[in-house]
This record gives structure tokens, sequence and C-alpha cells, in this order.
């Protein structure tokens, strides 16, 4: 008997012991998470009353190529690409022009451009777009953009609009041009060209799936407004290629994307 009992009060002090040694490590991992999360407070801190969203997108997708007419009528795509204009209203919560040091900009960057989904077929690649060329099947070579965009800020009345430039108020849209080049390069089409349209119906001709040309486009907002306050915003676009009621075979596809992208201030 005298034996149980010491069994048992061992027993009960492995267990004392025991129960110390778990109330000491739960206390260890709540401080580290407490202390993560301070650490990412120190970086970015979310402000449900920031200045700047971005709550519309609109896109027009389509194609477009180079020909060259043959002598028997029937002609050779030299290059065929499929493109997508992209206009991202930025939105400064601004009622009856009231403007202020908070909600008008200082600078605007685009940075940590990335494909997150690449096209098996093609060459994709971004570029700054003229708003009075959106829509059109046309772009610019010297305007691609490599890995970052910084825009000039302007209060002027008007602004050139080839350039990358923002009104301050937040007026006038970051409209950009996704390109996916080199889909078919030299291949002949024996349908007379007359028949033929320059737009999405392209690809269908040319037996491209949309599943290959399927892209995801990311990248880093940066807005400084003349408080010089940094917020920021990532964004990843998908390009649209169909709706439930039509694709971009039928020649071109317009949507306008109503989203929820919130700045978020970063704490220096």
């Amino acid at each position: 008997m005298r034996k149980k009992k010491i069994i048992f009060y061992i027993l009960l002090i492995v267990l004392f012991i025991l129960l110390v040694f778990l109330s000491i490590l739960s206390i260890h991992i709540l401080e580290k998470r407490v202390s993560s999360a301070k650490a990412m407070e120190n970086v970015y801190h979310f402000d449900a009353s920031s200045p700047f969203s971005v709550n519309k997108i609109v896109y027009f997708s389509s194609a477009n190529c180079n020909t060259e007419i043959n002598s028997n009528s029937s002609f050779t795509i030299m290059d065929l690409y499929q493109y997508t204009d992209i206009a991202i209203f930025l939105n400064n919560q601004v009622e009856d022009e009231n403007f202020t040091a908070e909600n008008t900009l200082k600078s605007v960057k685009l940075s940590h451009i990335n494909f997150s989904l690449t096209p098996s077929v093609g060459t994709p690649s971004l570029y700054l777009k003229n708003i009075n060329d959106f829509t059109k099947n046309s772009y610019e070579e010297n305007n691609k953009i490599e890995n970052t965009l910084s825009f000039e800020i302007s209060s002027e009345d008007e602004i050139d609009y080839s350039q990358p430039i923002l009104y301050n108020n937040c007026a006038n849209p970051i409209t950009l041009c996704y390109v996916n080049s080199n889909l078919k390069t030299d291949y002949t089409l024996t349908d007379n060209i007359s028949n033929i349209s320059y737009d999405g119906s392209l690809l269908k001709n040319c037996n491209i799936t949309l599943n290959s040309i399927a892209c995801k486009l990311s990248f880093l907002i940066t807005i400084v407004n003349n408080l010089d306050e940094v917020y920021t915003c990532p964004m990843t676009l998908t390009i649209p290629l169909s709706t439930e009621s039509s694709t971009v075979y039928d020649g071109n596809l317009i949507i306008e994307d109503s989203t929820d992208y919130d700045f978020v201030k970063q704490q220096v």
C-alpha cells in the first residue's frame, strides 16, 4: 500500500512539472505571435479611412497582326498578337471637389511587375498606353515597362497623355496595354483577305486556344500624397478572354470590373 502511494505522488509530481512546462511553452508561443504581429504593424498599418482605393478597372481585349499578301491571294501572318488595354481608376474618396493634401497625389509608381500565370504560347509584355488610343490595336515599343513605372504628377489644365502623367486629383486613370506577341509567325491563311477581320477572331482562325494564352499579371502601386504619407496596394489582374456570354473570338471583349482594392498606409 505504501508503495502505491509513493508511485501516486511521483506521478502527481511528474504531471505538475509537465503542466508547468506546457504553460511556459504556451506563453512563449503567444509572445512570439504578439511580437510577430507588432512587427507587421510596424511595416503596414491598415487604416479604414485610407483616402485611396481602386473601385473600377476597365478592360478591352482583342487581337491584331502584321501580314504579307501573297501572289495567290492568300496572306501570311508575320506576327499575331493578343492585346488587352487596361484602365485602372484611382479613387480618392472626394466629394464636391474637396481636395486636400491628404487625398491628392504627389507621386505614383508601379513596381514588382510580374506575370504570375504565364501564357504557354507567345511573349507577354506590358506597356504604357495613351488613353486617347484606348481600344486601338496599337502600342508603342518605346513605352514598354520593364519593372517599374513612375508617373509625373500634374495640376495643369492639359497634359500629354502619351507620357506617364497623372492629374494630382486622380482625374485620369492609369492606362496600360498588355500584349502577348509572336503567337503565330510566318503562318499562311488561305482565306481571302477581304473576309478577314483584324480583331480577336484572328485567334480562332489561327487555332490559338484561349487556355494557351491565359495570363495573370501582378504589381504593386505606391502612392505618396502631399502630406508625404505612403500608401501601397498589391494588385493581381486576370487578363479577360471570355465571359459567360462571349469570348475574344467574337472580335473583342469589353469588361468593366467593379473592384475593391484598398491602399494600406505604410508606417515609416
